[in-house]
């Protein structure tokens, strides 16, 4: 079957199957369970709408628990096991965590995740927030954030398949098609570099990517919140002689704190889950191994499910905090 035919079916069903479901179940419930007539007729519309939430509530619990809760509990449950010939499997206990805590590669993929939680939150965030602050009042501004934010439609991998070619490196007696050592070169660079094979820079390389890809997610954020300040504190500051600077620093940063911190969040939970780019421009070689990366490398290169499946668990208990601290500001922020 044609994969565009194939995708069509699949919406149709989709979206049918739902329409049809939750139709159905409106019916069933109003129309044979708890019909709107007859005496009871209040006590059943009561109970309707108790089951209502619960039914259109149904399909979401059941993916959810498919989809992400079993598979929590069942790669806890393999980081404990290891995988013996013949698709045995034997207890080990947290051997599987030592010997993974013990190897270079997992250190050095930890450190590398610990830099890329320091770096990329804070310059998506403080990009995102100039940008935003600068085209606010440009006739041409819209133009302008619609470009920036335009890498936000591209993949992980798309994006790291640009960024590879322009850090892209030939032999010095042929043209460069790299635009970074077409420009190391003009201005006076020896020999063309590989950028990528640089160790400690080369992590930064990677990180321009990403920060490139949710720079344009901070920026849209930021933006609707600056434009959310009132203009009367920002007219007062202007009256009592505060300059730009002071106006940006004491009026607007201040009043927008709680968006900053949700933008550095999220994007923080997706610096800790970096894996397209790595794998698509390094592989993690070259001392830029990462720790979703490294879990990969595991479970279906090295077929250690046991140590993949320890490393799986490391990632969510390092995100985990970060979700719970902002799911509890945002609760905090609708009371």
């Amino acid at each position: 079957m044609h994969p565009a035919l194939q995708g069509l079916i699949t919406i149709i069903i989709g979206v049918g199957g739902c329409v049809g479901y939750y139709y159905g179940a409106n019916m069933l419930l109003d129309k044979v369970l708890f019909p709107a007539k007859g005496p009871n007729a209040g006590r059943n519309i009561n109970r309707a709408g108790m089951i209502r939430p619960w039914i259109f509530l149904f399909p979401a619990l059941c993916l959810l628990g498919l989809y992400l809760a079993y598979p929590v509990f069942a790669t806890l449950r393999l980081s404990f096991l290891e995988r013996l010939p013949g698709n045995e499997y034997a207890f080990v206990g947290l051997e599987n965590y030592t010997k993974m805590f013990a190897e270079p590669k997992f250190n050095e993929a930890l450190l590398n995740n610990m830099l890329w939680l320091i770096v990329v939150p804070a310059a998506s965030t403080g990009f995102g927030l100039l940008v935003a602050q600068l085209t606010d009042r440009l006739r041409w501004g819209s133009v302008a954030k619609s470009i920036i934010f335009m890498p936000m439609a591209i993949s992980f991998v798309g994006a790291a398949v640009i960024f590879k070619l322009v850090y892209e490196a030939r032999p010095e007696d042929v043209a460069q098609i790299g635009i970074l050592n077409h420009l190391y070169l003009l201005f006076g660079g020896d020999a063309p570099q590989q950028w990528l094979q640089i160790p400690f820079w080369n992590s930064f390389f990677l990180m321009v990517v990403l920060i490139w890809i949710q720079t344009g997610f901070a920026m849209v954020i930021l933006s609707a919140a600056l434009r959310g300040i009132p203009e009367e504190t920002i007219e007062a500051a202007i009256i009592d002689g505060a300059n730009p600077f002071q106006i940006f620093f004491k009026i607007k940063i201040p009043q927008i704190t709680s968006t900053i911190v949700v933008v550095w969040t999220t994007i923080t939970i997706a610096t800790l889950k970096v894996f397209d780019i790595v794998f698509a421009m390094t592989n993690g070689q070259w001392e830029t191994q990462v720790l979703a990366n490294y879990m990969y490398d595991k479970l279906f290169r090295a077929n250690d499910w046991g140590m993949g499946s320890a490393s799986a668990m490391i990632i969510m208990l390092l995100v985990t905090p970060i979700l719970v601290w902002n799911v509890y500001n945002a609760r905090k922020e609708m009371r």
